[in-house]
């Protein structure tokens, strides 16, 4: 179409750049003034002590060896601890870096494509659909989800550096290949697949595997081996450390039932994004009809692919695309107490957007056809995407607005009733707050509920069912560290020294500087009259950074 006005290709692929950017920012740019969420966010970057120092050579030690949340990821720390810098907690600058960041990934994504394939349009059509998709709010509007803009980032930049290395080859450039896979590697663990997609572009649209058929093993072997070593390291480095114990996992034959369910689910969202949420309960049983039907339609189309392979590259292309790089984190091996996530969705969507952008055209043979009915179709297809995607980013303003929105969507899902009682218990809505978590304990015996309960019976002044909550919590959950303590709180302020003291005693046994339990357990013993124990007890609160009780003490001459 804009062909026949006689603008230049270089001119049409600014104006791709152009409304990419600026409809991108104009569907996104609410995330300005919302709120840090309570799922994640809170000890991702809230109670961080280190993303709170800044920029420093021990924040710089501590991003490289820590496996905080079970993950290696130390270029989201660094940048968490950039946006401090800039920022300090207020939470719109977050949000906005991660904003840039997807912009800049979609940039890329269409500098890829249309550099791969010449077609400026169909290129365009790719980038807006992963920039423009509703199931990718949660990877934009949610901080903590920095890992997925920011490995997005640097896996379209391996790729168009990949391109470059393709089209002449020398060492300095797979040099740079290969250090934007480090970095890719550095943001999540999920780009592990990265080297089986190089191969997949090897085949179409890069066309290597025509030229190289007498050593194609060989030649595969030689240049991919150093990039799947380095997916090996990851993934030997994210599944084998010493805290790397979920606490709860479902058996491996719901996660196998559920997996084909949820591989199909996402591609019906792709389509028909309806029902989204920050989370998904795991069902408690899956319909065998559903099971049988989604493995069907799976290999129905894996053959058909396979089958059109030479005649329509780019079918197969975009399918394994979306297959491959959805595998590690389709549920078999469990990250989490949820079915599925629309965070999973953003890398392997490129693969389905592929297969619509060069597939499509194929049902309308003749140009003339294709530029009156396609064009403005795909226009009207991202529109109606971008509205989509501009109301379901509003959901993410708060955490009331977020979980009110989970509930309304989902059933049975004690997350959003734990997560909407946090916020209410936060603005002090107690009566909305126990509503929730006895929800949420309605459908799971879920032990933070529990906890939290707790804390607001202290509160209440209703010391005794305190006590009972914390127990269930302890319960389920025997090295709650928390839960003994506010136990050992409630016990003191009964009069019921010897239960408080053993509550004591129990948390610092799972955490043995936790300076305020020696501090408690000081005052209970020189209630008690034991000064020996209760000033040796408040010497060691005082040596971990808690004075006040222990200088109280001492003007009351009950320590010498």
């Amino acid at each position: 179409m804009l062909n026949k006005l006689n603008i230049s290709p270089g001119k049409q692929k600014f104006i791709v750049y152009t409304v990419l950017t600026l409809v991108t920012l104009a569907v996104f740019w609410q995330v300005n003034q919302f709120d840090f969420v309570n799922f994640d966010d809170v000890v991702y970057i809230i109670d961080n002590f280190h993303i709170q120092q800044g920029i420093t050579l021990d924040g710089f030690r501590w991003a490289f060896s820590t496996r905080y949340f079970n993950l290696w990821t130390p270029l989201v720390w660094f940048s968490f601890m950039f946006d401090y810098q800039m920022h300090g907690l207020h939470a719109g600058g977050y949000h906005l870096t991660n904003l840039i960041l997807h912009i800049l990934s979609t940039l890329l994504l269409f500098r890829l494509f249309n550099r791969m394939t010449g077609a400026i349009w169909r290129s365009a059509f790719v980038a807006a659909l992963f920039a423009l998709h509703p199931l990718h709010v949660e990877s934009v509007a949610w901080i903590a989800e920095r890992k997925d803009v920011l490995s997005a980032f640097f896996w379209m930049l391996t790729l168009c550096l990949y391109v470059y290395y393709v089209e002449k080859p020398d060492i300095k450039k797979y040099l740079l290949v290969l250090c934007g896979f480090v970095l890719a590697l550095m943001s999540k663990p999920m780009v592990v697949t990265l080297p089986l997609i190089m191969i997949l572009l090897d085949y179409w649209p890069l066309g290597r595997f025509k030229s190289k058929n007498n050593s194609l093993v060989s030649w595969q072997l030689k240049e991919k081996i150093p990039f799947f070593l380095l997916s090996a390291v990851i993934v030997i480095i994210t599944f084998h450390t010493p805290d790397n114990t979920p606490s709860e996992l479902f058996p491996f034959g719901s996660r196998l039932a559920n997996t084909p369910v949820s591989f199909v689910t996402y591609l019906e969202k792709t389509f028909w994004p309806h029902d989204m949420t920050v989370f998904y309960p795991f069902p408690a049983q899956t319909p065998l009809w559903q099971i049988l039907g989604a493995m069907l339609l799976i290999i129905i189309i894996s053959i058909a692919v396979i089958v059109m392979a030479k005649r329509l590259p780019y079918l197969f292309v975009g399918w394994f695309w979306y297959a491959i790089t959805i595998i590690p984190v389709i549920g078999i091996i469990q990250v989490g107490n949820f079915a599925m996530a629309d965070r999973y969705h953003y890398l392997p969507s490129i693969g389905i957007a592929v297969m619509l952008a060069w597939g499509i055209p194929l049902m309308f043979p003749p140009e003339d056809t294709r530029r009156k009915i396609l064009f403005p179709a795909a226009i009207a297809f991202i529109a109606v995407m971008s509205i989509l995607t501009w109301r379901q980013c509003g959901y993410w303003k708060n955490n009331i607005d977020l979980w009110n929105h989970a509930l309304a969507v989902t059933k049975n899902n004690y997350m959003a009733h734990n997560n909407l009682a946090s916020a209410l218990f936060e603005k002090k809505e107690f009566e909305g707050a126990v509503y929730h978590y006895n929800k949420a304990l309605g459908i799971t015996p879920y032990a933070p509920a529990y906890y939290n309960l707790g804390v607001i019976y202290y509160l209440l002044g209703q010391h005794q069912r305190a006590i009972e909550n914390y127990n269930e919590a302890i319960r389920i959950k025997p090295d709650y560290a928390a839960a003994y303590y506010n136990r050992g709180i409630a016990y003191h302020v009964l009069g019921q020294y010897p239960r408080a003291i053993e509550s004591y005693n129990d948390t610092i046994r799972l955490i043995p500087y936790y300076a305020d339990a020696y501090n408690n357990r000081a005052l209970v013993y020189l209630n008690l009259g034991n000064k020996d124990i209760g000033c040796s007890d408040a010497r060691k609160a005082c040596a971990l950074g808690v004075c006040k009780t222990l200088e109280a003490a001492r003007v009351k001459g009950r320590c010498h």
